[in-house]
């Protein structure tokens, strides 16, 4: 499912314009964006939890080459799903 099919399904499902359903999921994805950027961490009940977490610098290998290479650290966003989303799947 892509963008266009989630927005058209939120309206269908919420009775609401597709332009409405854009301007809500724009609003969901920017909010959570936020609380990422942020270091906090955003829980929804029975569907799961986005977080982020640290990634350690490591050594790599550059596969044409064979040369050993340095992967500086970072920050990734991660999602865990809740007890009902794993149940349903």
């Amino acid at each position: 499912m892509n963008k266009a099919e989630l927005i058209a399904k939120i309206a269908e499902d919420a009775g609401i314009t597709k332009t409405q359903a854009n301007t809500a999921l724009d609003s969901f994805v920017e909010a959570v964006t936020k609380t990422l950027k942020g270091g906090g961490k955003v829980t929804l009940v029975g569907f799961g939890t986005f977080s982020v977490s640290k990634r350690a610098a490591r050594n790599g290998r550059n596969p044409q080459t064979g040369e050993v290479i340095k992967i500086k650290a970072r920050k990734v966003a991660r999602f865990k799903a809740g007890k009902e989303l794993s149940a349903k799947l």
